[in-house]
């Protein structure tokens, strides 16, 4: 079977009783065995495992795994519209004066909701979360750039682009054998998440004016805060949904700038929880004006 296994595959890990599925990178050549580097399907992990530990996944087995994956989505996006309805008549009615105003005043605001830069090292997975961004009504720019080379990239189109918010992540992981958490050099790209974070914040200290998610799955979480970032992956060292990022910067886009958001009501936002993401308080993004022009 392993002679079958190619790049691109959907495996599953036999030592892990194939509980996470992972799309087949490359194949590279260790000490004489043959390894798989693979990417997460729905969690940012990535990791790396002998052929003969691989087990390729049928067509029936990855559609269960997808449903899982969509439900969760589904399930957080009607959660979050139902939020945005509720925050925004209160802030209609209370924060603008309009306390007499009635569902029949007809008084039209218009939100604007923080823009976000996105830069991911997994192609895939920012493709899916520019999706997201647009059915979330965010505008949202988004660069596939390796996770090594984010710092640069950072540097070069942040002054470019001067969003609210930006998000830096991909994939990540401790490498192999290694147990001290507290070492930045034992995991395979957080160093490169601090790194963008620093630069990003030689550009915009003021942690409101720029907000900045960076991580992945099982990063240095106290590194990335320091760092400058706001929220980061991960505080328990365990994996993360690949929507997390859009989910936070969902909550912080439509939070209006009056408010400093309660860090477990982002969290709340996520579909990974406190385990996974953390960060500190924070003030919204969103603007209202008035009145909507009928053009």
């Amino acid at each position: 079977m392993k002679d079958d296994i190619k790049a691109g595959d959907i495996v599953g890990r036999k030592s892990h009783n194939c509980d996470i599925l992972f799309k087949i990178d490359s194949i590279v050549v260790k000490n004489g065995i043959p390894f798989a580097m693979l990417r997460g399907v729905d969690l940012r992990l990535f990791a790396d495992a002998p052929l003969n530990d691989l087990k390729l996944m049928t067509p029936s087995e990855i559609s269960r795994y997808r449903q899982k994956f969509i439900k969760q989505n589904s399930d957080m996006m009607r959660n979050i519209f139902q939020r945005r309805l509720e925050e925004k008549e209160h802030h209609i009615l209370y924060r603008n004066g309009f306390e007499r105003a009635t569902k029949q005043s007809k008084i039209e605001f218009f939100e604007v909701p923080g823009q976000v830069l996105h830069v991911d090292g997994d192609k895939e997975y920012l493709d899916l979360c520019l999706t997201t961004y647009s059915q979330l009504r965010i505008k949202a720019q988004g660069l596939f750039v390796p996770e090594k080379d984010q710092p640069d990239a950072i540097a070069e189109y942040l002054p470019k682009f001067i969003p609210d918010i930006l998000v830096v992540t991909g994939h990540d992981g401790l490498l192999k054998g290694k147990k001290d958490f507290s070492k930045l050099e034992n995991y395979r790209h957080s160093k490169y998440f601090v790194e963008s974070v620093r630069r990003a914040r030689k550009f915009e200290p003021g942690r409101d004016d720029l907000i900045i998610f960076a991580g992945a799955c099982q990063s240095h979480y106290e590194a990335i805060i320091e760092a400058g970032a706001n929220f980061a992956s991960s505080p328990q060292r365990i994996f993360i949904h690949a929507f997390d990022p859009v989910f936070i910067v969902e909550k912080l886009a439509y939070t209006s700038i009056y408010d400093v958001i309660a860090i477990k009501d982002i969290i709340n936002n996520t579909i990974t929880g406190i385990e996974g993401v953390g960060g500190i308080e924070t003030r919204g993004r969103l603007r209202m004006g008035y009145p909507k022009s009928p053009y």
